[in-house]
């Protein structure tokens, strides 16, 4: 029958006409068997046939050696180990197998483990001589054909054989066997009574008993040490089971009661209990964790901002190749390449900026994401775009970042061109301060253009602490260093150029970095990340990306995905290529998820503690203040709402009231428009639920912006949640 056809559609009576098999009749169906072959073969029920007399008495008793797969996969059987010997175990048996898969039993392979104290290249190495050994022939069997000649039917004996050597199996039986007499006994008609006293003793045995059932394995070393009371010893005397270790007959009581141990009894080999290597990190652990991070180096989220072709890139790039984050292999690599294609100033650029649009253009499109050391602090380092058009991806860096690097261009002409109206200068600035940015660091960059003029940078600094000041920025929280990207001055080392040194005796770039202000985090507070990326990996389940905003992960946690309402299990946590297993606040890390599907997963979702997940809102009450507008906000004004990775169009459904834009106070009541540089309490309405929280109980996840046209319009806060809408939701009013 072909293996490409229907069968569940088939008709049978067709296919097998004029044949004398049926289809799903076995062969020997259609043929009979004599009934001197069925008397002498087979054991007929309905006659009355005495087993015992079959059974020689004075067998000696010899080693069952009939079964050697019958012994147990774990180990337990021949080796009394604790559980993380018998982790070890598993975790070496499953290295092993994955080499050299199920040609050699699993018992032998657990011998061989332990013989070699859980060393897996010298189990391998035994095993894997052992079995290219030659086999052992079988002598010729001379007496064969007498054998045959001799043989007659007789009436088939049963002999059972009585091993000497004691394993688990035959322990529980016995046990189970005299926890059953002692049940019995102990009833009320046997004349015992139901309240006699257990002694400490025997409940902890119980206790551990059972914890040790919850694994899946049953502790049959309990310790010999601990003996019954007096009081206890006689009423197992007067239960006559005084042969009985006490021990295996709690284990005994116990499988009577668990009818999910009795049928681990039945089959004889017990469970084998889970890898601890697996197993997620309980609480005190990840406290362990968290308070070994606060005496380490601070964490810092670093982004660098400023107008396009500040050298923003090429200012990073070459700080890093001189921290030696980069190698020179690598760099003169970026060198020669960057030469074919006539960009040979681009070469450090190349450091940050990967993808092919990017180094063909010459501009940075998406935010580059690296890690460096200082002395003090450990740096995520975020590269965000200059141009005007990628706005929302710099605004997607900016909202995952503690400080900035703002880099200006020194250039005569090119400062002015950024700082003034309509350039990225003075609009990173704003965005930056609106999403949460309190410390900002000015790189002055290119100053070699300007013969490392000190009135040119005076001028700067002038400026642009004059806008800063204005923008919300603490005197003491800017700062200003003088640089060249290009030429690698004042990056990592002490300044060498004699023009700059006659004049400027303050710090280098890093050193300036070092001396960032560490950020409080949300350590207390649930769980929350913001989704930036998602792809699927080369094992099971999905990955997704993200900062963890607050709370704290780890692997084997339950977590709730929003709006789509699934819940899933995290697998693994890594951050920076490295397996950590946990991420806390502030960390930016890539989780692997598992039991949902990956298609009700996007960018923008939100990954949240169940018990206390993230609103979906729908409509929002929301603080705002307002920029340079050329139209003014009416209701029904369309806008696009950025909010840390998602971009969301969105309407202006009520003007509430104008406020004060220095003390906060009520000016007028439902007005009828809003202008420039005006703050006002709005509501906003999405076509889409979007995952955000309140600002007084979220800072991080309480900030967006407005924009239209391409401008940024205004920034906001959070205030209240009028309105949610979750797939969890529905399906409690459904």
């Amino acid at each position: 029958m072909s293996r490409h056809r229907n069968v569940r559609t088939m008709n049978y009576e067709d296919e097998y006409y004029d044949e004398d098999e049926v289809y799903g009749h076995s062969y020997d169906d259609s043929y009979c068997v004599s009934p001197a072959t069925a008397a002498q073969f087979t054991f007929n029920r309905e006659r009355d046939i005495n087993l015992s007399s079959y059974m020689e008495e004075g067998i000696p008793e010899e080693e069952d050696e009939s079964d050697p797969e019958g012994l147990s996969d774990s180990g337990r059987d021949n080796f009394k180990l604790d559980d993380v010997e018998q982790a070890k175990l598993n975790s070496c048996k499953e290295e092993i197998v994955n080499v050299i898969g199920d040609t050699i039993p699993e018992h032998i392979v657990s011998q061989a483990v332990v013989r070699n104290h859980y060393n897996i290249q010298a189990t391998l190495n035994e095993l894997l001589n052992q079995n290219e050994a030659p086999k052992p022939q079988r002598q010729p069997r001379t007496d064969r054909r007498a054998n045959r000649q001799e043989f007659a039917p007789v009436q088939p004996t049963v002999q059972l054989k009585t091993p000497v050597k004691k394993t688990a199996t035959s322990d529980i039986a016995k046990a189970t066997s005299a926890a059953s007499q002692i049940r019995l006994e102990s009833s009320p008609s046997r004349g015992v009574s139901d309240s006699q006293p257990v002694s400490k003793t025997v409940k902890n045995a119980i206790a551990k008993t059972e914890r040790d059932s919850r694994t899946g394995a049953v502790n049959l070393s309990v310790n010999n040490e601990e003996d019954f009371t007096d009081s206890d010893s006689r009423n197992l005397t007067e239960s006559k089971v005084k042969a009985v270790n006490p021990e295996i007959d709690l284990v005994g009581d116990l499988m009577g009661r668990d009818p999910e141990i009795a049928r681990v009894t039945s089959s004889g080999i017990p469970a084998t209990p889970k890898s601890t290597s697996k197993v997620k990190q309980d609480k005190a652990r990840l406290k362990e964790e968290l308070e070994r991070r606060k005496t380490g180096k601070d964490l810092l989220n670093l982004v660098v901002i400023g107008h396009v072709d500040a050298g923003k890139s090429t200012l990073m790039g070459h700080l890093l190749y001189q921290m030696g984050v980069v190698n020179k292999r690598a760099m003169h690599k970026y060198e020669q390449e960057s030469k074919k294609r006539g960009k040979g100033s681009f070469a450090f650029a190349w450091v940050l900026d990967e993808t092919e649009e990017e180094r063909s253009r010459g501009v940075t499109m998406d935010i580059a994401q690296t890690a460096f050391e200082t002395l003090h602090k450990q740096i995520t380092l975020l590269d965000a775009p200059g141009h005007k058009d990628f706005i929302p991806n710099m605004i997607t860096g900016t909202a995952q970042a503690d400080v900035a690097i703002l880099v200006v261009n020194a250039t005569r002409g090119e400062f002015e061109t950024g700082f003034e109206s309509g350039g990225q200068t003075r609009e990173h600035a704003l965005l930056a301060r609106s999403l949460g940015v309190s410390q900002l660091l000015v790189a002055i960059n290119k100053m070699d253009t300007v013969n490392w003029s000190q009135t040119r940078y005076d001028d700067i600094v002038v400026k642009l602490g004059t806008f800063l000041k204005q923008a919300g920025y603490k005197d003491s929280d800017v700062s200003y260093i003088p640089c060249s990207g290009l030429g690698g001055e004042n990056l990592t080392k002490a300044v060498t150029e004699p023009k700059l040194a006659e004049w400027y005796k303050g710090s280098t770039l890093l050193e300036q970095i070092d001396k960032f202000k560490p950020v409080e985090r949300s350590m207390d507070r649930p769980f929350r990340l913001i989704i930036s990326d998602v792809f699927k990996g080369l094992g099971s389940g999905f990955s997704v990306v993200g900062r963890v905003s607050s709370g704290s992960v780890q692997a084997g946690d339950k977590v709730l995905v929003q709006p789509a309402g699934d819940l899933a299990v995290v697998k693994a946590v890594t951050m920076e290529d490295s397996d950590n297993s946990c991420g806390f606040a502030g960390d930016h890390v890539t989780i692997i998820l598992t039991g949902m599907d990956m298609a009700h997963v996007n960018v923008g979702s939100a990954i949240c503690d169940p018990q206390n997940p993230i609103k979906s809102a729908m409509r929002i009450r929301a603080r705002i203040v307002i920029f340079n507008l050329e139209l003014p906000i009416t209701k029904g004004f369309t806008v696009v709402f950025h909010y840390q990775s998602i971009t969301e169009p969105a309407i202006i459904k009520r003007l509430n009231c104008q406020l004060n834009k220095n003390t906060g106070e009520v000016i007028k009541n439902k007005p009828k428009c809003l202008v420039k540089n005006s703050s006002a309490v709005v509501e906003i309405e999405f076509d889409r639920p979007v995952c955000l929280e309140m600002y007084k109980e979220y800072k991080d996840l309480g900030r967006f912006m407005l924009r239209h046209g391409g401008h940024t319009i205004a920034a906001g806060l959070v205030e209240e949640v009028l309105k949610t809408k979750s797939k969890t939701e529905e399906n409690s009013t459904e």
